[in-house]
């Protein structure tokens, strides 16, 4: 079938290749009960006893079926991504709002009517496999489209810059955030010497540093988190009219963060809570949803910009150029093996469909080489797209043969082309429009180890990033440099990064030096180092809301976790309403008591209970509901585990409602002095407090809910002195 008719084909039979893009996946899940065999198929009589020389005696070379199980085994583990490492995935689709033609090509872009599968897979960067998800890290957010052109990968971040602008810094980039060689720590941190060193003498890192440093870099889940594309990637569409494009995902539950206390205390009780959350919420049927969105310039007018397009540590600000939204996908369905699926997934930005191409960014064109090369060496050979994740779901063809791990069985004698030997077939389109064109362009001479004066600018996007910032997220990022920088053992290398810090706001910088035992930024002295260019452009806007993450309008609580706390003696009439309006709602409840089994209510009956105060603390849930009951708040206001589940929220920005006698609880917060609500001074922002028994029907719930909406009430008073 020539390429023009096999592309029309598989613009109509897409849903039937996502269907078969299923069944194929299951062909590999063997589901039959059968005797054990070895890996030939041959019955095992005994797998608990080697064969031995007598039953005392020495075991035998001749075990075959020791020696296979045991090779297997000694084997299973392949090489853990250099970066990337830790990771989960989960499949999905994809569905276009409206036809991209003006822009693109890309079959998948066309059709709002058609549905093309996806996995994808998420990460955190610096740390191994066995590390916590929770570290302050950049996370991987990389989509595989399986669509009827052939594979497509948008591999990108959580943030929309990187550190550097060319790959041949990458892998010093990399070997400085790891842990350092001498000892092996620390792991997926970046709170130390070397990471620091490198920052601090590469400047044109410091508008990811801040970042890196902002709440972005502690996401509440994956669920919870926007994607992007880095680079500026081309649309190109019938007529041969390129455009640039920089791609984003934009998660309909909002951008939301942990405080960084939290973060911290999550890695200790639940290394897995980002994996988890995201295989729970799809098997509960609550699937993850984002919205593709796209910025285009037209190719030509990139040098209105103010900036290098093509500068990676650059974004282009949604208040200059606005993010159409084109496209949703859904996630709805989880792996069913995680080393075959999520580990062996392969992503390559050069995985490329007719209608998008690559710009000439530095950064990405080195990663054009580097992923075909690693996946060569993590998953055995050349052989890797045959993996079944990996495999396309469109037809392919062509004389590339044999390599270790093998599945294609090729009939025939040839393997070459042109041939007339074969069946007579040509599947080139030399000369033809059809197939993956790259795009024209003029290029430059001569031949330079050098890099273009117009990625000289380090400073005035980290500007524009730190003026976009809500005072809280200010403090934040103020707050996360402090931490960072303490653990750094040479004083100069703090120096270094708070006098480079002076360029991008001087009270930043005098506020981050502080608490650090070193001079007052100096930016002079920076000016003055090796290598430092002190280059700024003027910003077309002065800050851009979409740049920050506290006051945005997302508002929506579905699938938020609350944490209702009851003991012995509970009335659960009290929370009977606002328990079911939050389910309502679709937030999750759990009731969280001293024990696991049942407590009693005030009427003698058993109240089931979910989790316990400890196995199940308060920085796994969202928000907290404290029941009334007499017996029940007097039960808790003696245990400290109750006791510091409130603070903990309390100090964590949480919403916390407490009803009727529950109010006891709030007393150790100093704004309760009394067993009712009518003897609360002045609650704090986001503490819901009310006797269930009086307030309108519905009003404490209505407060509860529009106090998580707002997911963390990071503006309340005095939570450092909160003993938590």
């Amino acid at each position: 079938m020539s390429v023009s008719k096999r592309k029309a084909a598989g613009a109509t039979k897409l849903p039937e290749a996502a269907k078969a893009k299923q069944q194929q996946l299951e062909s590999y899940t063997e589901t039959t009960v059968h005797a054990l065999t070895t890996n030939q198929g041959l019955a095992i009589p005994d797998n608990h006893n080697s064969l031995r020389a007598g039953a005392r005696g020495p075991t035998l070379l001749e075990d075959f079926i020791l020696r296979e199980k045991i090779t297997h085994f000694d084997h299973e583990r392949i090489p853990e991504r250099a970066v990337h490492a830790r990771g989960s995935g989960a499949h999905g689709y994809f569905k276009p709002y409206k036809s991209m033609a003006p822009y693109t090509t890309a079959g998948f872009l066309q059709d709002p009517d058609i549905e093309t599968p996806v996995f994808v897979r998420f990460s955190t960067v610096a740390g191994s496999t066995g590390s916590a998800d929770t570290v302050r890290d950049v996370r991987g957010f990389a989509v595989k489209f399986y669509t009827a052109e052939g594979n497509y990968d948008l591999v990108g971040n959580n943030i929309p810059v990187f550190f550097i602008q060319d790959a041949i810094k990458f892998p010093d980039l990399i070997h400085a955030v790891k842990p350092e060689p001498h000892h092996g720590m620390p792991q997926a941190a970046s709170a130390h010497d070397t990471f620091w060193d490198f920052a601090t003498l590469m400047p044109e890192s410091t508008h990811m540093l801040m970042w890196a440093m902002s709440d972005r870099a502690l996401p509440r889940s994956y669920r919870m988190m926007e994607g992007f594309g880095i680079h500026a990637f081309r649309f190109v569409n019938s007529r041969g009219d390129s455009h640039f494009v920089k791609f984003h995902w934009k998660p309909k539950l909002g951008i939301h963060g942990l405080a960084w206390d939290e973060a911290q205390k999550i890695a200790g009780k639940d290394a897995d809570f980002h994996r988890r959350d995201l295989w729970e919420a799809i098997e509960s049927g609550n699937f993850p949803e984002w919205e593709l969105g796209v910025q285009i310039v037209d190719a030509g007018k990139e040098g209105e910009l103010g900036f290098d397009i093509l500068d990676p540590t650059k974004l282009i600000p949604e208040s200059q150029v606005p993010v159409q939204l084109i496209g949703k996908m859904v996630l709805n369905r989880n792996p069913d093996n995680f080393f075959a699926e999520t580990e062996q997934v392969a992503f390559h930005p050069g995985h490329l469909v007719p209608g998008i191409d690559f710009s000439n960014d530095p950064l990405l064109q080195g990663r054009l080489f580097s992923y075909t090369d690693t996946q060569l060496s993590r998953l055995g050979g050349a052989n890797f797209h045959e993996i079944p994740i990996n495999k396309g779901v469109c037809p392919f063809h062509n004389f590339q043969r044999d390599g270790i791990h093998r599945q294609t069985v090729n009939k025939g004698r040839v393997a070459y082309e042109p041939n007339t030997l074969g069946d007579g077939t040509e599947f080139r389109v030399d000369g033809s429009a059809q197939g993956f064109q790259s795009f024209k362009e003029e290029l430059e001479s001569p031949k330079v180890r050098a890099r273009s004066p117009s990625f000289d600018d380090h400073f005035s996007q980290a500007t524009l990033f730190w003026n976009s910032q809500s005072a809280v997220e200010k403090d934040h990022i103020v707050a996360a440099f402090r931490f960072e920088l303490s653990k750094v053992e040479v004083p100069e290398i703090r120096q270094r990064m708070v006098d480079n810090l002076a360029h991008v706001d001087q009270k930043l910088a005098t506020r981050v030096a502080a608490p650090l035992g070193i001079g007052a930024p100096d930016a002079k002295a920076a000016a003055g180092r090796l290598g430092f260019r002190d280059y700024r452009i003027t910003n077309k806007v002065d800050e851009d809301p979409a740049l920050r993450m506290v006051g945005r309008p997302d508002g929506s609580i579905k699938t938020r976790k609350v944490a209702i706390l009851v003991a012995d003696g509970v009335e659960p009439a009290t929370i009977k309403h606002i328990q079911h309006d939050l389910v309502q709602a679709g937030v999750v409840c759990k009731i969280i008591g001293p024990h696991l089994g049942s407590v009693s209510t005030g009427s003698g009956r058993q109240l089931p209970v979910d989790h316990t105060f400890t196995n199940m603390p308060s920085v796994m849930f969202d928000a907290v509901l404290v029941a009334g009951g007499a017996q029940s708040a007097a039960a808790m206001c003696a245990m400290g585990e109750a006791v510091h589940f409130v603070l903990e929220a309390y100090k964590h920005c949480k919403p916390i409602c407490a009803v009727n006698e529950g109010i006891q609880l709030l007393a150790s917060l100093g704004f309760s002095q009394g067993k009712n609500a009518e003897q609360v001074t002045q609650p704090a922002a986001g503490v819901i407090v009310g006797d269930a028994r009086k307030a309108p029907e519905g009003q404490l719930a209505q407060e509860f809910m529009a106090a998580m909406a707002q997911h963390r009430h990071w503006d309340r008073a005095n939570v450092d002195a909160v003993p938590a």
